[in-house]
């Protein structure tokens, strides 16, 4: 059965003759019990779930067709271990450290340190945080979002997790991204990291996220009290958001393939309620409501064609964070859906992380890039 594709080991898969195409699409349309043309993890057989944050490959809490039959009819053979321990070469990882000092999983980091550094003074952090809606996702994504930058060694890496909104309501979410940025800070010296020098980077719930601990600094309802480090600042240094909602209440202003008004949508579910009946909790909740004169350099992307989260959240947030003074960058992708990365924006970020974490006089600017120039292999 093709089912197998999503429950065998890697071994055991490499063995198989992948699915056909046709075949993949027959199963998706199986499986998609609601014909919104995604799989939610409720929509899967119970041995497949198990694997469904290795399917949803731009950690949007869902399954797309594309990604469906990219996981079952790709040749899974032995080159993919090995492309992995290329990515990962010259990196040591210390994993699942908790940052909060609780015993729950969901509150751990993996940290990445280059073996090899290219500076003889602590690290700049590069700090990633996942997406999957808040109901989904993990930190295991973080190895192909950062190894990149820490492989250079200029920089250290982090990858934390952080309370689901199955399990918590918010404000935990932002209470455990501030507990580990603390944490990162309080044992810079131990990794010879550098605690001054923060950059949180995200997609989509971790965009919001991000840009939510780029705008919060010392709000008294999000700081929060967990770990043993709280005389630490959670400041950051700067941000960046790939397509992360921003303002909750405005979401449904630009319709997609979600109605985020609905009681059952990634937003209503995080605060614990309809948002719209929440407003003052679904404001809280919003990077928008939040900026400010103090708040970190921000360097946004998003697709004109996300229909996940609206391409408006991101311009109406740049325009505040331009209004405010805050130094803002947004990199347009035209006709580009929900999950757009790319080596070419790999080196927007480069400069990015370059002019703030190391004064370098990178240029820095608002651009519009086509989907198809973010296709140019690495």
């Amino acid at each position: 059965m093709i089912v197998f594709c999503y429950l065998l080991p890697l071994v055991a898969v490499a063995q198989s003759q992948p699915p056909s195409t046709e075949r993949a699409t027959r199963l998706f349309t199986r499986w998609d019990k609601n014909r919104d043309s995604r799989l939610a993890p409720s929509e899967l057989p119970d041995n497949a779930r198990r694997n469904f944050q290795r399917v949803d490959g731009n950690q949007d809490g869902f399954i797309s067709l594309n990604e469906h039959v990219s996981f079952l009819t790709k040749n899974r053979d032995s080159s993919q271990p090995r492309r992995k321990r290329r990515e990962l070469a010259g990196i040591t990882i210390r994993r699942n450290i908790p940052y909060a000092e609780t015993d729950n999983p969901r509150q751990t980091l993996d940290l990445f340190l280059p073996r090899k550094r290219n500076a003889h003074h602590p690290l700049p952090v590069i700090l990633w945080i996942h997406g999957g809606a808040w109901r989904g996702g993990s930190k295991a994504s973080g190895g192909d979002r950062i190894s990149s930058f820490v492989r250079t060694g200029q920089y250290a890496g982090a990858s934390i997790g952080y309370r689901l909104s199955d399990e918590a309501r918010w404000p935990a979410q932002i209470h455990d991204c501030k507990a580990a940025i603390r944490w990162i800070r309080a044992n810079a010296s131990t990794y010879q990291l550098d605690g001054n020098k923060i950059a949180v980077y995200g997609s989509s719930a971790g965009g919001h996220l991000s840009a939510m601990l780029g705008v919060s600094e010392n709000h008294p309802l999000l700081e929060g009290k967990l770990g043993n480090h709280t005389d630490q600042a959670s400041r950051v240094t700067c941000v960046i958001d790939f397509f992360g909602p921003t303002s909750f209440l405005k979401m449904d202003e630009r319709p997609g393939k979600i109605v985020h008004n609905a009681p059952d949508s990634p937003e209503s579910q995080l605060v614990g309620a309809p948002i719209q009946r929440v407003p003052e909790k679904s404001r809280q909740a919003s990077p928008l409501t939040h900026v400010g004169p103090d708040d970190a350099p921000h360097l946004i992307v998003h697709g004109t064609h996300d229909q996940l989260v609206p391409f408006h959240q991101s311009t109406i947030y740049h325009a505040a964070l331009r209004r405010a003074g805050i130094a803002s960058t947004l990199i347009t992708i035209q006709e580009g859906g929900h999950g757009v990365r790319g080596s070419v924006l790999d080196e927007r970020i480069a400069r990015f992380l370059g002019h703030y974490l190391y004064r370098r006089d990178t240029v820095i600017k608002d651009e519009v890039l086509d989907i198809d120039s973010l296709r140019r292999k690495r």
